[in-house]
């Protein structure tokens, strides 16, 4: 009696003759979850061709790798959407503070000093019978106090050294402390007002630009005012 022998390398040969052909999208290089999509795809398409027919892979076990498929799947279509909702939301913010540009932004942080006074918005508090301006470098060293007027508003930072010198250039975080018989009431941050120039989207967040080219977050503003004409 003949017994013919199914040959796995012919069965083989025929699934890769009759495969179609391999889509020019795969060659793209993948990252994240897509890079795991991809692979799991490959091992996938691997183990059915080289599978031996006369020992085919289990129904329950295959169906189980259907499954982890298509959870896969599903994880890519998620973190695809997240990106594009992520990317929506970043662009109502831009559009939101879009009107912001052209106008004076009330803010506080360190200061870009470029040896001119700094015009600042002081804190004082209302005990106080002295204050003072303290300006602190990139290092966090003292390099200069400036006595103000013991009340709040308007004043001019001088950036000058102890000899009356200026500075060097550079940016200088800048507090005012409120004092009451040489003693240390409160400190707050001064604040300052600078034209917004540019709106951009960076990294997932909106950020503004001023026109000596510092660049501050939205949450960062105290307050606007239009630009003196």
């Amino acid at each position: 009696m003949d017994v013919t022998t199914i040959s796995p390398v012919s069965s083989l040969e025929r699934t890769e003759a009759n495969s179609p052909p391999p889509d020019t999208a795969a060659a793209r290089p993948a990252t994240g979850f897509s890079s795991d999509f991809e692979t799991f795809l490959k091992m996938l398409t691997t183990q059915l061709r080289n599978q031996d027919p006369l020992n085919p892979i289990e129904s329950s076990d295959f169906a189980v790798q259907l499954a982890t498929f298509s959870t896969v799947e599903q994880q890519v279509r998620t973190n695809d959407l997240l990106t594009d909702l992520g990317a929506r939301i970043g662009a109502q913010g831009l559009s939101q503070v879009s009107g912001w540009i052209g106008m004076e932004a009330l803010a506080s942080g360190p200061v870009a000093f470029s040896g001119q006074p700094i015009s600042l918005i002081a804190t004082v508090e209302d005990q106080a019978d002295a204050a003072e301006i303290v300006a602190t470098d990139a290092r966090g060293i003292v390099v200069n106090r400036q006595p103000i007027p013991a009340r709040s508003g308007e004043v001019f930072w001088a950036g000058l050294d102890s000899a009356g010198v200026p500075l060097a250039q550079g940016d200088y975080t800048l507090s005012v402390h409120s004092l009451a018989q040489e003693e240390t009431l409160a400190r707050h941050s001064a604040s300052f007002y600078r034209q917004i120039a540019e709106a951009q989207f960076e990294a997932g967040e909106t950020v503004l630009i001023l026109e000596n080219g510092e660049r501050i977050a939205p949450a960062q503003v105290l307050g606007l005012r239009p630009a003196p004409q």
